[in-house]
């Protein structure tokens, strides 16, 4: 299918796979956007999945975005295992498959157990027994329940991470939650081998917010 071209513009080439939007073509992109496309897949991501196939309709936007996720993601002093604990709650919250999907097997990778991602997958309280975890947690759980996060939450992170540590997850979080919007709004379709697991059975509608419980105190000593 072919989209309506912007005044002065070639028309690009285009797919309607169920989302709201169409999603650039392999075969009829721009100059621009196949040199950002192919940048993307031959760079530490390997593959265009997600945001990024709606990005591209601004290619600036996408390479940059690109940049900015795999800084994120991958080049920061959080472990990949405490990171991704972070980006399932943020996926969580604002009922995101896709998110939720990818960052699910990136998670088990790193060795965040299952029990701790299916209790976040069924909005239970995770049995986090390592102090860093629950500090991850209480720290985007505030962050994604009331825009800000307290004092005792922030604390604990800076004294473990340091500054830059602090400044890290808060971007982290506000990445993927800018990630998450992106897929919501424009419906941007599962990829092959992704299913569902957070609609059925557990909210009314992707989108709608899912609130994070609080940690049970941790046992003393």
């Amino acid at each position: 299918m072919t989209a309506t071209p912007s005044a002065g513009r070639m028309p690009i080439a285009v797919t309607r796979t169920g989302a709201r939007i169409s999603l650039p073509d392999a075969d009829g992109m721009s100059a621009e956007q196949k040199r950002v496309r192919d940048a993307i897949i031959n760079g530490r991501r390997g593959e265009l999945v997600g945001p990024l196939r709606a990005a591209l309709h601004n290619p600036e936007l996408a390479e940059r975005w690109s940049q900015l996720g795999e800084t994120l993601r991958y080049r920061t002093r959080l472990p990949t295992r405490l990171s991704e604990l972070a980006v399932l709650m943020t996926a969580r919250v604002w009922n995101s498959e896709l998110e939720w999907g990818v960052h699910r097997r990136a998670a088990e990778a790193a060795g965040l157990e299952v029990a701790t991602i299916e209790a976040i997958r069924d909005g239970a309280a995770p049995a986090l027994a390592d102090p860093a975890d629950r500090e991850i947690y209480d720290f985007v759980r505030d962050m994604l329940t009331g825009g800000d996060v307290g004092e005792a939450a922030y604390q604990a992170v800076l004294a473990r991470w340091g500054e830059g540590g602090v400044v890290e997850l808060t971007a982290l979080v506000g990445y993927y939650c800018m990630v998450a919007l992106t897929l919501n709004v424009h419906r941007i379709p599962l990829p092959v081998g992704l299913g569902v697991e957070l609609v059925a059975g557990r909210v009314e509608a992707p989108g709608r917010l899912s609130p994070l419980p609080a940690l049970p105190k941790a046992p003393a000593g």
